[in-house]
């Protein structure tokens, strides 16, 4: 962070013991330190990795990522049981404005990876290849297979950390596009 001390520093050392002359240059430094200050504190909300909520949902805008899903999703929700669709590490925690029995609303944590995701698929090439570099961008810790039929239909197959109920689900509608068009 700035701070006016910076450039009370740079005074000659003709001015440099004049305490109104320092008051002036401090005065007159003070908004452009302010705006300094606002700028850089942006930055870090913009951040992808750093933003909360409404500064997420921005920058989903910017990529084109929506935090709504256009189907609700069902069966994410944390349950005590063992399955491995719901259970420690899988679930998503039922918030208080959350509908009963479907997400329709990513929590941040997820939507960042599709952010994520989205950012690397825009800048995607339609190679395999380039696949496998946005894949590891999106979810990291687990990899991916791609089999092409070379018919115009492919495979994908995920191997590493399982992943998520909602995930499985995202990734399965298409938004996050690793398919070039027309390829089923």
């Amino acid at each position: 962070m700035a701070n006016e001390t910076q450039y009370l520093d740079l005074i000659t050392s003709e001015h440099k013991n004049k305490p109104r002359f320092e008051a002036t240059v401090s005065f007159s430094v003070s908004p452009s330190v302010a705006i300094q200050n606002i700028i850089e504190s942006l930055i870090v909300k913009y951040d992808v990795d750093t933003a909360v909520g409404s500064q997420l949902d921005i920058i989903g805008l910017w990529v084109g990522a929506s935090r709504y899903v256009s189907v609700p999703i069902e069966g994410v929700y944390f349950a005590w049981d063992d399955t491995d669709a719901t259970g420690w590490n899988f679930g998503i925690w039922y918030g208080d404005f959350n509908p009963t029995t479907a997400l329709s609303y990513l929590p941040d944590d997820i939507y960042r990876r599709l952010i994520k995701g989205k950012i690397a698929a825009n800048g995607w090439n339609g190679s395999i290849p380039d696949a496998y570099r946005v894949w590891a961008i999106a979810y990291p810790g687990t990899s991916i297979v791609i089999e092409d039929h070379q018919d115009m239909s492919m495979l994908i197959g995920v191997s590493g950390a399982p992943l998520d109920t909602l995930t499985k689900t995202l990734l399965i509608q298409g938004y996050i596009p690793l398919k070039p068009e027309g390829v089923r």
